[in-house]
């Protein structure tokens, strides 16, 4: 069985250190590269194209923010799992938008690294549970605000569009998936979106956490 190529970057080395040595002690993952600061990942991302790159957000050249939609723009098979010690919604946010798939803070356990690992690695979304809370918070309170007009429903094509978007496909490889054309894709996003009073990305994965659809990927 081949291990899950695992890319690291962080301006300490000391963490880099601690995080190969966890994820080469499993079985089915290994360490194929790192980096100390943005520019760096971005280039080695590009060479080595890893299954999942962890990234840091506070590092220098190219912050965790830039680095990731960079490494969406260039690698989008590659899947970005950001792991910071900021627990505010608002880093989340940011990072879901700009391409992230999965959110670990660094002082969480270390089996919640490696949980996040392989989900965003399967397809999968993965939220730390300290921060998954506050995402789906706002996702309530915005559902149940004073005269808000009931959700509409979903065909079950746009429900299917939708939750391969939340798993971090790109609209190619959803049009593969289902056999159906980008244009097509794009056609039932749009409407999904449009139903459901979503803006972005971010509407997008909160709405994929409260209907359960991350759970089992």
């Amino acid at each position: 069985m081949s291990k899950l190529r695992v890319f690291l970057a962080d301006d300490h080395a000391v963490i880099r250190d601690g995080l190969r040595m966890l994820v080469n002690s499993q079985p089915d993952m290994e360490v194929v590269g790192e980096a100390a600061d943005g520019r760096e990942a971005l280039a080695r991302v590009r060479e080595l194209l890893p299954d999942v790159a962890v990234l840091d957000i506070s590092m220098p050249l190219l912050n965790g923010f830039q680095a990731t939609e960079r490494i969406r723009e260039c690698c989008p098979q590659v899947k970005v799992l950001t792991l910071t010690r900021h627990a505010d919604d608002g880093f989340v946010q940011q990072l879901l938008k700009a391409g992230s798939t999965g959110y670990v803070l660094k002082q969480s356990a270390s089996d919640v690294l490696l949980a996040a690992v392989r989900a965003v690695a399967a397809g999968g979304t993965y939220l730390d549970p300290s921060v998954a809370g506050k995402v789906l918070g706002g996702l309530t309170r915005a559902r149940v605000r004073p005269g808000a007009a009931p959700a509409a429903e979903l065909s079950e094509r746009e429900s299917s569009v939708l939750r391969l978007v939340a798993w971090g496909h790109s609209n190619k490889e959803i049009a593969a998936q289902l056999g159906i054309s980008v244009k097509t894709v794009e056609a039932h996003k749009a409407n999904a979106m449009e139903k459901l009073n979503m803006k972005g990305r971010t509407d997008i994965v909160r709405y994929a956490l409260l209907q359960g659809w991350l759970q089992n990927n």
